[in-house]
């Protein structure tokens, strides 16, 4: 083995021939990633050159080629072992300087450049022996069409491919360089020919035919591929580890990780890792009890093992542990079907709400300093922080500080005694009035979800969730009277609108263009929602009530759909019932993911663009929005002859000659009839088509203009 920094001079000026080996990927460079930032190097080194140190050079990375055996007289033969991209890029760059100094009839300056794109013709016995470099075979044909085209050159002809996007963009922002400046092109042109032949430098290390080009392949980091966290945290760790006793501890304890499942890329929040590196830094966090991006979690890594007893001779064993009860779980809560876990269940819902911020609190109830505690008490730790994520998520509570409202959790926990980690942990987020970390309770929740058109207000992933706990909390799961036909099928079923989206056909009615509004806003709704195990056809989907009822109750087995059929008691699907199955099902939210009892939310400060659920008709009064002696009726199909209301100073509203808190508490005492009702929805501002939730959505909006700054 050889190993030289060298110029591409020297690689590429005697006759030669670089092949990449057919198990090479092909050409992967991009415009972003590599060839900008590239040419932008050129250009520095180009100025300082010619302003400051004419010694200046710019290292472009290593180089590994293994020499093959060749008959006298042939062109000397290389292996390309690692640097394909580079080298292929060098070639193309090289060659595109090439073509538009040569345009410009510079032809010393092409001269220099020819002999490093192209043996002399004299050497060449195949075609393809005139280029110095021969790609995989994938990209053959398109290297060759762009290398051989003639200046100046037309790429449109050129069949599309990144290695002729590549010619092309070397060669148009050389164009563009050559033109610009003080100087004219041509002294452009002999500093620019210069640079690239002359003070690019390259670590060429090179194999004799009899070496072992696999073992400099894999030392090096084949094809360029940036060391993950967990590459850099494995090549510290067995430093560390005498070589006697490496062996054996890669096998035990880290070959796990060099396993499709583990070096799978994933992405949590808008960030991608392999899964090991991501479950590395978790696991930190979990230990350390410490809020740090994962970005540092290599630097972490070495700072804890230094300052652990045993160092990384205890911490392997325990990363062992806790990275196979880590993909026990994961794997488990993907299962679609049959009874979960709690900790399952816990981990398939948090995917469904595309959050992973609980999971350094997952591995830290898992780790065996925890193992004492119940698994009646894990569970109920389980049933306190899925109410907070879910109703968090319901409100849309802002999702930034997530990940240090976790590790102050974390730290709270770590430093209570016994076993009552439930009680601790509800507890300490029934406590928070932060806006990162307070536990919404039930009247913002109820605000929330009533009148919100909940089908397009949230993912669908979030909506199959909650109908999903709905149903099997029917079916007794996952506590409680079991029944013979077992959970839901998970992440399988279809949000299905019991009033279908296109009513007009088979739902006829007689509705002014105000009532038709009001429709459309309640098909949307919770109420008028539920899922399906197997998606209808159009023709049941958008049929009338009878078809949909009569499909239901004779082909599916969804128990709260057969619960929506029972308020039509044998009449029509109406917005009526939708409102009542609205106030029925938050009813089962708020059971299924309940706050401790009497509980109040409290947020300090202002809420980032606040929800709707935290605005009551006193801020709409105080900002002038409405004044008091506003008179209310009730608002499109609600609208009876008689009765009126009034808006009071202190944000209440007088019906009948009492002082009614909130507008719902007004709307049931005005209405009588209904169970439930959307107070800002059901009330309108007399005279006019405004109801109070069009001000309080006007507020709303202008308060989140007003906190970002608008």
């Amino acid at each position: 083995m050889k190993t030289d920094v060298v110029k591409p001079q020297e690689i590429f000026y005697n006759p030669t021939r670089l092949l990449v080996p057919l198990f090479q990927r092909p050409y992967v460079w991009t415009q972003e990633m590599q060839w900008e930032p590239l040419w932008q190097d050129i250009v520095r080194l180009t100025d300082v050159l010619s302003k400051h140190d004419q010694s200046a050079t710019h290292f472009l990375g290593a180089i590994v080629v293994q020499r093959e055996e060749t008959g006298l007289g042939a062109l000397q033969s290389w292996n390309v072992v690692d640097g394909q991209q580079r080298l292929t890029t060098l070639q193309i760059l090289l060659d595109a300087v090439h073509s538009e100094v040569a345009r410009r009839g510079f032809a010393n300056h092409a001269a220099r450049l020819q002999p490093l794109v192209e043996n002399p013709a004299s050497m060449c016995v195949a075609p393809e022996d005139r280029f110095k470099l021969w790609p995989t075979y994938k990209d053959r044909d398109s290297f060759a069409a762009v290398m051989a085209a003639e200046p100046p050159i037309d790429y449109d002809a050129i069949e599309a491919s990144r290695l002729r996007d590549a010619h092309r963009f070397f060669a148009g922002e050389t164009a563009a360089w050559l033109d610009a400046g003080d100087h004219d092109s041509q002294q452009r042109a002999h500093l620019l020919v210069s640079a690239l032949t002359e003070r690019l430098e390259i670590a060429s290390i090179r194999l004799d035919p009899q070496e072992d080009a696999q073992a400099i392949f894999e030392t090096l980091n084949a094809r360029g591929t940036p060391l993950s966290s967990a590459d850099l945290i494995k090549n510290f760790v067995f430093q560390q580890i005498p070589s006697e006793d490496a062996h054996r501890a890669y096998a035990d304890y880290w070959e796990q990780f060099e396993t499709p499942w583990w070096e799978a890329v994933v992405t949590s929040g808008r960030i991608k890792n392999t899964r090991a590196s991501l479950f590395l830094w978790q696991w930190l966090v979990a230990r350390t009890r410490d809020d740090f991006p994962i970005r540092e979690v290599f630097t972490q890594f070495k700072h804890y093992a230094a300052t652990s007893e045993g160092g990384v001779a205890v911490l392997l064993p325990q990363v062992r542990r806790a990275a196979e009860r880590y993909r026990e779980v994961i794997e488990g809560a993907t299962q679609p079907s049959g009874e979960l876990t709690r900790e399952q269940l816990f981990t398939y819902r948090m995917a469904a709400l595309n959050s992973d911020i609980a999971r350094p609190v997952v591995i830290w109830l898992d780790e065996s300093e925890q193992a004492h505690i119940p698994s009646e008490e894990r569970a109920r730790f389980f049933d306190v922080l899925e109410s907070w994520f879910v109703r968090r998520v319901l409100v849309k509570a802002p999702s930034q500080g997530g990940n240090r409202a976790m590790v102050d959790l974390l730290r709270h926990l770590s430093d209570e005694a016994g076993d009552g980690i439930a009680d601790a942990v509800s507890s300490f987020l029934a406590s928070s009035e932060a806006r990162a970390s307070y536990w919404p309770d039930d009247r913002e929740v109820r605000a929330a979800l009533t009148g919100a058109k909940f089908y397009s207000a949230y993912r669908q992933s979030i909506q199959r969730m909650l109908f999903e706990a709905i149903e099997d909390a029917k079916r007794g799961y996952p506590s409680g009277r079991r029944l013979a036909m077992g959970p839901v099928i998970r992440g399988k079923a279809t949000i299905e609108h019991l009033m279908p989206q296109k009513w007009r056909k088979n739902w006829p009615a007689v509705l002014t263009e105000h009532e038709q509004a009001e429709r459309e806003l309640r098909i949307q709704q919770l109420g008028n929602l539920t899922i399906v195990t197997q998606a209808l056809n159009t023709r049941v989907s958008n049929g009338s009530w009878q078809v949909k009822r009569t499909h239901f109750l004779e082909t599916d087995d969804v128990l709260m759909t057969k619960d929506a059929i029972k308020l039509a008691a044998g009449g029509e699907w109406s917005e009526r019932q939708i409102e009542e199955r609205t106030s029925l099902l938050i009813d089962r939210v708020l059971d299924l993911w309940p706050v401790p009892e009497g509980h109040v939310a409290r947020v300090t400060g202002e809420r980032a663009a606040s929800t709707s659920a935290s605005v009551g008709l006193a801020d709409l009064v105080g900002a002038g929005l409405i004044q008091p002696g506003t008179r209310l009726i009730p608002g499109g199909t609600y609208f009876r002859e008689g009765v009126e209301a009034e808006v009071l100073v202190d944000g209440n509203i007088l019906f009948d000659g009492v002082s009614y808190d909130y507008p719902s508490s007004a709307a049931l005492a005005a209405h009588k009839i209904a169970n439930a009702l959307n107070g800002w929805w059901y009330w309108q501002i007399a005279g006019t088509e405004t109801r109070l939730s069009h001000v309080r959505d006007a507020y709303v909006e202008s308060r989140a203009k007003s906190a970002a700054g608008n």
